[in-house]
């Protein structure tokens, strides 16, 4: 009897252990959640560090806890544990951040920071050991992508334990109404092992000295890499005031390779490499920052204050697992002899306008002869344009300018006050019958067009407020306005290229021969649009129907260069360079890139301001065959349109937005009424309302940015709080093409599914495990009284050895119930949770890969 007591108790108590085992394992992420440190009411969406994302994902929030920086240029850190033992892998960031209040933040990895404390002053350092910098953000720069496949590991044996965030807060002039700062970052990490290790290899100059004065200032850094090989996929560069560009090479038998060209004036963001680069054992990896004195009358030298500089260029690169070394650094100049090849581009700042200039700094410093405020509020703006993606375009229906009574709609464009101009061909039409076989216009003899042609109207109520361009010309095309506000058109029946001014009746400069169609310098054939330069006045032609060529002139109309040729159809697809109608281009001034709508090839292509260098092309599937025009909004955003699907196939007529940086389709749309038959153009202004026009249906559609998910959204200094109905679950918003109100009655559905699942799953758990144990103690006790009673039995010892039995299960046990913890924590809120509604933050998936159809 007193053995059968005996193992009663050991039962009883080894269940005991089971049933917490199953408990803890499911409350992993809520437990850290209760541990987390309390922070400001103004950091809501920050006291829910941890987010399921399924069986193997989860989002974990970093973020500054509610902090008030007391001077100038203070560097600020706080650490977050890994909320898991096991291997992890980061394979995506959003940022949380503003340049009203950040200079700039870093991400490390390490196992031991330097305090214990919700946050310190980063003086004391960042951690005790080994860090290693996984992320960086500074300017308003837009989220970095990882490519597919690729993470940087943490956990686990090899990896970090902590993420250690240092933000650096610059002017703090924003901070006079002593409100609390929440910037950090959002991590998306997976348990999925990631076949290709992301790591970080920063290039760093610690010797630079920057005289009074000076006007060209060189920081040379090189060094041999010496370990397998590695990918690299991104890059980034980072000075302070006096930097006006940063380059960074591969060098290989003395052959130059750029690897990441740009302004550390401009959104530092980590930007694509633009041509696949790897680096193998023995190569050097170069990279020179060019600096000015000009306008300083001390000496400047490295440092972490406004009046010091820095020259970085970080570069993000992958290798194979089994080789991967999470940070390398460079901070010596190996053969300074070298740097007399360098490429001449490494020498030539990129040009930046001033207005960008007032809003990309970061550090403290008094801003003479501006106003505070309204650099604030420009800061702010760009802030929205370049973070908040968080939005659907759909047609204005109530806007009038659908039912104008239009010739084929041919140009838009937005003027320097924003108002719409069409260009359109009045009772003129491009039909079989326009050209003969040798492109010279047959319809002469209906002269010009007698209506007006260009309209200029209010883009709210479509209300006409002026009009020009009567009797001028015969089939309209192209047309764009110069920040000067003077139009520029094409006529692809004159072959000519024209400046108007927009209340001049005779043009201010012709280019083309009337009515001759031609392929050399003075001539044109049908060339179809115009992009001029802001910064340099450099004139883009797309030329055209019959040419397959972009020809830049002078600001005088001197010719100056040309590239492209045709695409040799026969050869299968169109190589880079080549085009089959360039129809339509968008000039990048931020990125000093000139994009071309490749129209029969389906695609569009990116080239270098002034040189024509290709840089890359954006083409998915879903544009079908045919993409008509293309239009760059400031804050990264790509507008396109395309055309219709030929018969059987199946990719249909819509508008595009799309991510500049990464090329990612963000959102589609089409018109709520009438249809479009061939959307030939498409103009967007900085608040993300669209307009299109099309050349068979001869009309023009208006779209507006309609927000995902209702809420009031309240930007204080980096800091998003939303107020949201109970009634909601909000997860992160992905832009689908489905209208507002069946997404709102969908939220509703998966809140109350999710209610019911917690409630029945809450249920479930407790009379499983109530009941189990006293099933199984009857079990054991039939086993015990079988065995007793059997030929073999009497005694009871050694019948049942209760520790072999459970050794092999427990294991087994916990580690099943610690996957069902991941998946169904962020389906659990808590008791104590003083919040009338929860707020989702995932990371965003990776974007698609461009087709390569």
């Amino acid at each position: 009897m007193a053995g059968l007591v005996n193992n009663l108790l050991i039962l009883f108590l080894v269940f005991q252990n089971i049933c917490l085992g199953f408990r803890s394992p499911l409350s992993v992420f809520k437990r850290y959640k209760d541990t987390t440190r309390s922070l400001s009411s103004e950091c809501l969406g920050s006291d829910r560090p941890v987010i399921s994302l399924g069986l193997s994902d989860f989002a974990l929030d970093i973020r500054m806890p509610g902090v008030t920086p007391k001077q100038s240029d203070t560097y600020l850190c706080m650490s977050v544990p890994l909320p898991v033992d096991d291997e992890a892998y980061v394979v995506d960031f959003k940022p949380h951040a503003s340049m009203d209040t950040i200079h700039h933040m870093l991400l490390f990895g390490c196992n031991e920071p330097s305090s214990a404390e919700n946050y310190w002053d980063c003086d004391e350092g960042t951690c005790k050991d080994k860090s290693n910098i996984l992320y960086a953000w500074a300017r308003n720069a837009p989220p970095t992508r990882l490519p597919k496949g690729v993470g940087f590991r943490v956990g686990g044996e090899t990896g970090g334990r902590f993420f250690v965030l240092q933000v650096h807060y610059g002017d703090i002039s924003a901070f006079r109404d002593k409100h609390k700062d929440c910037s950090g970052v959002t991590l998306h990490l997976t348990h999925q092992k990631q076949p290709l290790i992301a790591g970080m290899y920063l290039m760093m100059s610690v010797n630079t000295v920057i005289p009074p004065g000076e006007k060209v200032v060189d920081a040379d850094i090189a060094c041999h890499y010496k370990r397998f090989p590695m990918h690299l996929f991104a890059y980034r560069v980072h000075t302070h005031r006096l930097g006006k560009v940063v380059s960074g090479y591969r060098v290989r038998n003395g052959q130059w390779t750029l690897i990441g060209r740009q302004s550390p004036q401009l959104p530092q963001a980590f930007y694509p490499v633009e041509h696949p680069v790897d680096v193998n054992y023995d190569d050097i990896l170069a990279a020179r920052c060019v600096f000015s004195g000009e306008g300083r009358t001390t000496e400047t030298r490295i440092g972490g204050t406004a009046n010091d500089e820095m020259c970085n260029f970080y570069i993000m690169y992958y290798m194979e697992a089994k080789h991967a070394v999470s940070y390398m650094t460079c901070t010596q100049n190996a053969n300074p002899e070298m740097f007399r090849n360098i490429p001449q581009e490494a020498n030539i700042p990129i040009p930046v306008k001033s207005d960008m200039l007032k809003v990309t700094h970061g550090h403290h410093e008094e801003t003479k002869g501006t106003d505070k405020s309204s650099l604030l509020q420009q800061a702010k703006k760009e802030e929205e344009e370049i973070l908040d993606q968080d939005f659907h375009i759909e047609e204005a229906v109530e806007w009038p300018g659908l039912d104008l009574k239009l010739g084929q709609v041919s140009g838009l464009a937005l003027d320097p006050e924003n108002n719409l101009v069409i260009f359109h061909r009045g009772d003129h039409v491009w039909d079989e019958n326009s050209f003969d076989s040798k492109f010279v216009y047959q319809q002469r003899g209906l002269g010009p067009i007698e209506q007006n042609t260009i309209l200029v109207l209010n883009p709210s109520n479509a209300k006409l407020l002026h009009s020009m361009g009567k009797s001028l010309f015969y089939l309209p095309h192209g047309l764009s306005i110069d920040k000067n506000g003077n139009y520029w058109v094409t006529d692809v029946a004159l072959h000519q290229v024209f400046k108007l001014g927009a209340h001049d009746k005779e043009p201010l400069l012709i280019l083309g021969v009337a009515l001759q169609p031609g392929s050399d310098r003075n001539h044109f054939c049908q060339p179809t649009d115009v992009a001029v330069d802001p910064i340099t006045g450099s004139i883009y032609i797309s030329d055209g129907y019959c040419n397959s060529r972009v020809i830049q002139f002078s600001p005088k109309g001197l010719y100056v260069m040309q590239w492209g040729e045709g695409t040799e159809t026969s050869l299968g697809r169109a190589r880079p360079g080549q085009f089959h109608i360039p129809h339509s281009l968008a000039l990048i001034p931020d990125f000093s890139q000139l994009c071309v709508a490749d129209r029969e090839n389906g695609r569009i292509q990116c080239f270098k301001l002034g040189t024509g260098e290709f840089i890359r092309e954006i083409k998915h599937k879903s544009f079908g065959r045919e993409l008509f025009a293309v239009s760059y909004v400031p804050g990264g955003f790509l507008f396109a349109v395309n055309g219709m699907p030929y018969p059987g196939e199946a990719e249909p007529v819509q508008g595009f937005v799309m991510n500049f940086s990464t090329g990612e389709i963000i959102d589609t749309f089409i018109p709520l009424r009438k249809n479009f038959e061939m959307p030939h153009d498409v103009v967007a202004s900085e608040d993300k309302t669209v307009f299109v026009g099309d050349v068979h249906a001869r009309a023009v559609w208006k779209f507006a940015s309609i927000e995902k998910v209702e809420h009031r959204s309240v930007k204080k200094a980096g800091i998003e709080v939303q107020e949201i109905k109970e009634s909601e679950t909000i997860v992160e918003a992905r832009l689908k093409n489905t209208p507002e109100s069946a997404d709102h009655l969908k939220k509703q559905e998966k809140q109350h599914l999710v209610q019911q699942a917690s409630t029945g799953v809450s249920f479930v758990l407790i009379t499983t495990l109530l009941i189990i144990p006293v099933v199984v103690l009857l079990a054991i006790l039939l086993f015990i009284w079988w065995k007793k009673t059997t030929v073999y039995g009497g005694k009871g010892s050694g019948g049942l050895n209760l520790g072999n039995f459970f050794a092999s299960h427990k294991g087994y046990s916990r580690k099943g119930f610690d996957r069902l913890s991941t998946e169904g924590s962020d389906q659990e809120k808590d008791e104590d949770d003083g919040t009338d509604s929860e707020e989702e933050c995932s990371a965003p998936p990776p974007p698609s890969a461009p087709s390569s159809s």
